[in-house]
């Protein structure tokens, strides 16, 4: 059920069952990160491979080092900007988190959340949260309750609803290699945001085999209904003429195009707006009955680079 009620939530994760909870990023499937018991029921439940990691969701900076160790002078000045927020530091992990939560890795995913009803959930707890995001694997991520009620009403009794997530789009993920530091996922932190702080990023953003973070799959926060991501909208609209098409665009419609629907995801131009709406977008789209979704290529710049990684991942292969 959908509820704002805390405590149902406290006692659910403390029996070592799952919840459904909000972050400023998406909605995620939370469960106690040192109980085996419920990580297994997050990967069951969301159908995911276990060789795929889940984030760790701590309730302040300062629990840190209950979960990693050996955590670089870069990564706590990452921690010490952006946190509480939307990125997700890669650290060697302590040996409370159980293996199922790294997918048998010795690095660990973690944050602290930056949404008032996450923390203050967090802060009843007297254990962190593992969390990915509240869909079926490889389906498109939820920033509303109702979108998590809409995947899992019958599977949840707890889905806090704490309103559309203000960032829209998953945290960024850093690791650290050879004293280096490394994006893993695009997210709603900027690469420009970090290198500002600490200088040059390595990128390695896909592994489809043991993937060292969550996110790095090539398909991933896809629709059901097939997607195409062009900068030649009219184009490829013509080329399927005799489909129902749905439009998604980054500023404005495109006048005499006759398709099914048309999401824009922000009119004035903005970026963060833009990532706010994505996902919402999709959902509606997805739920036409339409035979494709074709959506135009945002401006490759600050986030639009994530953005686009989101909707090349979401496209028809």
């Amino acid at each position: 059920m959908i509820t704002k009620d805390l405590a149902m939530a406290v006692k659910a994760l403390t029996d070592h069952q799952i919840i459904a909870l909000p972050t400023e990023t998406v909605y995620g499937l939370a469960g106690n990160a040192y109980s085996e018991t419920a990580i297994a029921k997050i990967f069951a439940l969301k159908q995911r491979p276990l060789y795929n990691p889940l984030i760790v969701h701590l309730k302040s900076p300062e629990f840190l080092p209950l979960v990693a160790r050996e955590i670089p002078q870069m990564a706590l000045e990452l921690a010490k900007e952006f946190w509480p927020g939307p990125l997700t530091l890669v650290l060697k992990k302590q040996s409370i988190i159980p293996d199922i939560v790294t997918a048998g890795k010795d690095t660990v995913a973690v944050r602290v959340p930056n949404h008032p009803m996450a923390l203050a959930l967090l802060n009843q707890l007297e254990f962190p949260l593992a969390a990915p995001s509240a869909n079926p694997f490889g389906s498109i991520s939820p920033t509303t309750a109702e979108h998590v009620f809409h995947y899992f009403s019958e599977e949840l009794s707890v889905i806090l609803d704490g309103g559309t997530c203000e960032r829209g789009i998953e945290s960024t993920i850093i690791g650290f290699e050879n004293n280096r530091p490394v994006i893993y996922r695009l997210g709603s932190l900027s690469r420009a945001q970090i290198e500002n702080k600490v200088g040059k990023l390595q990128s390695d953003t896909k592994a489809d085999a043991a993937p060292k973070a969550p996110g790095m799959l090539s398909r991933h926060y896809a629709p059901s209904t097939p997607m195409y991501l062009t900068d030649e909208i009219e184009k490829l609209v013509q080329k399927f003429s005799n489909k129902k098409i749905g439009l998604l665009m980054f500023k404005k419609l495109i006048p005499g195009i006759s398709v099914e629907n048309q999401e824009v995801l922000s009119p004035s131009g903005d970026l963060k707006e833009a990532a706010k709406n994505l996902y919402a977008a999709m959902h509606r789209l997805d739920k036409l009955g339409l035979d494709l979704i074709i959506a135009g290529r945002l401006p490759d710049e600050g986030i639009g680079k994530t953005l686009n990684d989101k909707l090349e991942r979401a496209t028809k292969k």
